[in-house]
């Protein structure tokens, strides 16, 4: 669930206040590529330090760390909160950012497409033609030596092994069934 403007005023310092304020609906439209990606930078490093407070905290509350400083100044009381707010706040830079480069893509296709139509109405060539479809060889063809080695098995033990399962099988088959 989003939080109200209202909640971040209360919980984010002025300075925090005017970054996630810049990534709210009408000014997020206003960044560009690069502006998104140094805000996206600067969310991520102050999501990421509230992740920290927080972990801290809950290991304060276990008993398996010391407290940290002397006093937590007011804006610190809710690390978890905050985490949210920058969370939410770096969803919404996430999906300008893809929501920008989805329409640079479309845009490059849109160019290429629109190109290609010109040339072919024009009719120019502007692929490689298409090979003849004649199977006659190249003028000079050059033999290419065979790269396989020859066969290290003499042609006359080639359908030995076979013959030899043959035979037994038959050997098998001819003696009698033993007795039930």
């Amino acid at each position: 669930m989003s939080a109200s403007r209202r909640t971040e005023a209360r919980l984010l310092s002025h300075d925090e206040q005017q970054l996630v304020r810049t990534t709210h609906h009408p000014a997020i439209y206003e960044h560009g590529l690069d502006a998104l990606h140094e805000l996206r930078r600067r969310l991520r490093a102050l999501r990421d330090r509230e992740r920290t407070l927080l972990h801290h905290k809950m290991r304060e509350i276990r008993g398996k760390a010391e407290p940290r400083g002397g006093s937590f100044p007011g804006l610190a009381d809710h690390p978890g909160r905050r985490r949210q707010l920058f969370a939410q706040a770096l969803k919404r830079v996430n999906a300008e950012a893809s929501r920008l480069a989805r329409m640079t893509a479309r845009a490059v296709i849109g160019d290429g497409a629109r190109r290609a139509l010109a040339l072919r109405k024009t009719g120019e060539q502007w692929l490689r033609p298409a090979p003849s479809p004649s199977p006659a060889p190249a003028p000079d063809p050059r033999p290419r030596p065979n790269r396989r080695g020859k066969s290290h098995i003499p042609g006359r033990q080639v359908g030995s092994v076979s013959q030899a399962n043959r035979r037994a099988q038959a050997a098998r088959d001819a003696r009698p069934a033993p007795p039930a």
